[in-house]
């Protein structure tokens, strides 16, 4: 047990109204507008982007798995943080890293300055993604927060909607170019920068002796980057069997294992081991998992599908993943009514993982001549699915924990999440590189085309203004059969999750903020802290005048 740590409340913000409450949230809404729109701008954009780089299959799953993977080592350290500072300046600063970072990657030059620039960016948008449900959750009591999760879809659906009809037009527009992809996020984080210092009032919370679990975060995140690695390289650069296969995965199963133990001796952990093991919070980390690297890994793809497997273009790509947004949107808010009147969430979360799945199976039948309806159909059901369970599976969470930790709590399914979609892009891209690298180098020998160095599914295969109709043909084909297989993979991922939520405890939400003092916590589960009853420590930014203030950790 780690030695006793005294936190204070420095009364400097009234508890905040309901109107207060509604502007703040303007604001928080606003700046997960910015952090959607930064992955979704590009997503129809950066074929175009990629080919005027002269990227490879590798560098365009790169630039999307960069961002995820800072994001997802990030994550877990903002939320600890959430637990440990003031909370508007923590969301203050993310928006900052995250300006600076679309700026450097609207100035890159290559495709590695731009995966290095969506790197840094990643880092403001995994404190974006894990603080603005941190903030909510001081703020709206377990009940009533199935109605903002109805928001939250809504901005999520807007974002996803936009954001590739944005990147579409943007990249379609001679006069503006791709480049405008990342500048144009900056005035509306700029924006949600001012409206939060204009809205958002929080009691300061401070607390002696804080120690961040840096060495943790560092283990994780280089262990799950050598994973990611492995995966982009193998079957490609070297064999499954091998001896940079064996280095690589022995070196990140040793660090996961060093981060584990380490995180179990930590006085501060990154992610606290005694609320990953509570049941909820572990099958909804599992089901997040699941969900995201079959939602983030598939979708990815679909705007390269439509591009470069069907001849779209950008704008028209964005249009053509309309569908899969309305689907989020709809789902989201009206299950987030149902939520709030009922305060049952399982029966929600199962019936959207099972559409999921539904969703990605349809889509696994596709190829580069697949009628467009079942394509939108089978979109529309995987959007309907992520809008069920996606925040849903955030909520079941904070309804399980202490006030206390519920920024611990939130971030922890959050980098699960990430995390799984950073797996997903990584393994799907590998999968699709490998096999349309396969088809396009036969194809091209069976029409007796010479395959150089570009017939590897990289480098000007991208660049589709630069091959011979012939060629062009023989690629569309290629990124068109091989895109319904990866969905069938997500869809096989995607039963994962299934089986988790059908096994979560059922349960009604508490319309409290916090939980009852008795209460066990992850902080004193068996009701004693150092020998003396434990006291619930609801710091809360927001807090109610009645609160009680935890003099133990």
């Amino acid at each position: 047990m780690s030695a006793p740590t005294t936190t204070t409340t420095v009364p400097d913000a009234e508890p905040m109204s309901h109107r207060q409450t509604l502007e703040a949230l303007s604001g928080l809404l606003l700046v997960l507008f910015v952090a959607m729109l930064s992955g979704t701008v590009v997503s129809t954009a950066l074929p175009k982007i990629i080919g005027a780089l002269n990227g490879s299959q590798t560098q365009y799953t790169w630039v999307v798995t960069a961002t995820l993977l800072t994001a997802t080592a990030a994550t877990p350290i903002w939320g600890k943080l959430a637990d440990l500072f003031n909370k508007k300046i923590l969301v203050q600063t993310a928006i900052v890293i995250f300006v600076l970072g679309s700026i450097v990657s609207g100035l890159s030059q290559n495709a590695g300055q731009l995966i290095a620039a969506r790197a840094f960016q990643g880092i403001g948008v995994g404190g974006l993604q894990a603080l603005v449900q941190v903030v909510i959750a001081a703020m709206i009591p377990p009940r009533e927060r199935g109605r903002y999760n109805g928001y939250l879809g809504g901005v999520m659906a807007l974002a996803t909607v936009g954001g590739p009809l944005l990147g579409g037009v943007i990249v379609d527009t001679s006069w503006l170019g791709w480049r405008w992809c990342f500048f144009v996020g900056v005035p509306v984080a700029i924006i949600a920068l001012i409206v939060l210092q204009a809205t958002l009032h929080l009691p300061t919370v401070r607390r002696e002796d804080v120690r961040i679990d840096y060495l943790g975060a560092t283990l994780i995140t280089a262990g799950v980057s050598v994973l990611l690695i492995w995966i982009s390289f193998v079957d490609d650069s070297f064999a499954w069997i091998s001896w940079q296969t064996g280095a690589m995965v022995g070196a990140s199963i040793v660090l996961l294992a060093l981060a584990v133990l380490v995180e179990s001796r930590a006085a501060e952990p990154i992610v606290p081991l005694t609320i990953v093991r509570e049941r909820t919070t572990a099958l909804a980390i599992v089901a997040s998992l699941a969900v995201g690297m079959a939602m983030f890994g598939g979708a990815v793809f679909l705007g390269q599908y439509f591009q470069i497997g069907r001849g779209y273009s950008p704008t028209e790509a964005g249009l053509l993943t309309i569908p899969m947004m309305v689907g989020v949107l709809g789902s989201s808010i009206v299950v987030g009514q149902m939520i709030t009147r009922s305060g049952r969430i399982k029966p929600y979360v199962i019936v959207g993982a099972l559409i999921l799945v539904g969703g990605f199976l349809m889509l696994g039948t596709i190829d580069h001549e697949t009628s467009l309806t079942v394509v939108g159909a089978g979109m529309f059901l995987v959007g309907v699915g992520v809008g069920m369970t996606m925040q849903n599976l955030v909520l079941a969470v904070q309804n399980t924990v202490a006030l206390r930790d519920v920024g611990a709590a939130s971030s922890s399914v959050a980098f699960f999440r990430s995390l799984g979609g950073t797996i997903g892009v990584s393994v799907l891209g590998a999968v699709l590189a490998r096999r349309v690298t396969d088809q396009i180098t036969h194809d091209l020998a069976a029409a007796g085309i010479p395959v150089s160095g570009s017939g590897k599914a990289g480098g000007s295969l991208l660049n589709l203004d630069v091959l011979s109709p012939a060629v062009v043909q023989i690629v569309r084909s290629a990124y068109g059969d091989a895109t319904g297989h990866i969905f069938l993979i997500s869809a096989a991922i995607a039963v994962v999750g299934v089986i988790a939520v059908v096994l979560l405890r059922p349960v009604t939400l508490r319309t409290s903020l916090d939980l009852p003092e008795k209460a066990p916590t992850a902080a004193g589960a068996a009701g004693v802290v150092d020998g003396a009853p434990a006291v619930l420590d609801e710091r809360a930014d927001g807090a109610r005048p009645d609160r009680t203030v935890s003099r133990h950790r």
